[in-house]
């Protein structure tokens, strides 16, 4: 038998869940056999396998232990500074430079919620040894090449009340971009094919098989010498769709070589996930607080180009 005590990071997450981050290598079919046959209790109770864990709960297992979680923690890849533009007790929002990967390539790039974990760690807010169920993560994830807002998520309650809000389309997502030809204000829609090969996203005026729709909403925000600087929401969430989309409507992101924009010495596109507002929560989410709140990127390299542009 194994035991262990739920930590903050597991309250909510359901019992069924923390047995099989325990033991990965127990067959479905036997580990529901071990709930009817009460080798899997909570408090020295049996609960079903869809009992929410508190803080605090003593989950014991009576199982074998070829079948739990292997010794050794994981490593993390080298961590980099991050910039925080706002943390609290659930939530931190960063500002993610172009050029760093959000999640382990397997090839020990540094990256940002390697990054995270290595923080929280120094904080001795979370513990890789020590957690048993929940390990902070990435409510939302952002191009290599793009920089701007990533979420972080410290608990498991928080992770999945942030997916909530962005799901139910309560977090409006706005990104800017610049780009060397106009395109008219207005809401556009089109429809969106992901060739996994060339990893590339194909844009159609009309609907086929294998198409999903995508809509964009772009605005003039600022133009000088040539160049123009745009706000754009996201009313769709797909792979590289503002990207694509821009391309398709004849004004390709500069900086991105992929859709057909200009080089011009730069080493990314010049996009970023620029702010993002928050509206419509319900008082009953844990994170209901961030209700009216807009969390903003002002330093970035699209509004620095921008301006340079504009000084010249």
């Amino acid at each position: 038998m194994r035991s262990f005590t739920a930590r903050s990071n597991d309250d909510g997450v359901r019992l069924s869940r923390f047995c099989e981050r325990q033991c990965p290598l127990l067959p479905k079919g036997e580990m529901y056999k071990a709930f009817r046959n009460r080798r899997i209790k909570v408090n020295g109770k049996r609960q079903s396998p869809d009992y929410r864990i508190c803080e605090g709960d003593i989950v014991e297992l009576y199982i074998n232990d070829e079948y739990f979680m292997p010794n050794g923690v994981r490593k993390l890849s080298p961590a980099v500074r991050l910039d925080m533009l706002y943390e609290d007790e659930n939530l931190i929002f960063i500002n993610k430079p172009a050029g760093l990967l959000c999640h382990s390539d397997n090839k020990n790039q540094s990256n940002v919620i390697d990054s995270v974990l290595a923080y929280l760690q120094s904080k001795n807010e979370f513990s890789l040894e020590k957690e048993n169920y929940f390990t902070p993560a990435l409510c939302n994830r952002i191009d290599q090449g793009t920089e701007g807002i990533v979420i972080a998520a410290k608990n498991y309650p928080s992770l999945r009340d942030m997916n909530r809000i962005i799901r139910n389309d309560l977090a409006t997502k706005t990104y800017l971009f610049v780009s060397e030809e106009r395109i008219e204000p207005g809401i556009y829609e089109a429809f969106r094919y992901r060739d996994k090969e060339q990893k590339k996203t194909v844009v159609s005026p009309v609907p086929k098989d294998g198409y999903s729709l995508i809509k964009t909403w772009f605005r003039l925000k600022d133009e000088t010498a040539g160049v123009y600087l745009y706000e754009c929401d996201l009313m769709t969430g797909k792979t590289h769709q503002i990207r694509a989309h821009a391309a398709f409507l004849g004004a390709p992101i500069l900086g991105d070589t992929k859709y057909g924009g200009s080089a011009k010495g730069l080493r990314s596109q010049l996009l970023c996930s620029w702010q993002v507002s928050f509206h419509d929560i319900p008082p009953e989410n844990k994170l209901s607080y961030l209700e009216g709140r807009t969390i903003r990127c002002n330093d970035n390299s699209v509004i620095r180009y921008f301006e340079n542009r504009k000084s010249r």
